[in-house]
């Protein structure tokens, strides 16, 4: 009996130590990439949950100026025309917020 009583503590304690019972591990999937860093395999396609004026205010913070022409694709990129430096390039930002250009 005083081993079914432990075992009842135990399960009931577990959530405070951040465990759970019988419910699967939550996906660690992140919907956006850790500053400094790219997706070796940018840009990936995917449902993307950017807004336009995210999109664009994030490409803007990776350095590029003049985002013209942004447009969600079919794959789930954001493409647009964008200047860096005295470059003119096509920047493709993914699902995850990878930013690629061309």
């Amino acid at each position: 009996m005083k081993k079914y009583i432990l075992l009842a503590a135990f399960i009931v304690a577990l959530p405070a130590f951040g465990m759970r019972v019988g419910v699967a591990a939550e996906a660690q999937t992140p919907a956006i990439a850790t500053p400094g860093s790219t997706n070796a395999t940018a840009p990936v396609p995917g449902k993307n949950s950017f807004t336009e004026d995210q999109a664009r205010k994030r490409i803007t913070d990776a350095g590029y100026s003049d985002v013209t022409d942004l447009k969600l694709g079919d794959q789930g990129f954001w493409v647009a025309t964008a200047t860096k430096g005295a470059a003119t390039v096509q920047v493709t930002m993914d699902y995850q917020g990878n930013i690629v250009a061309r």
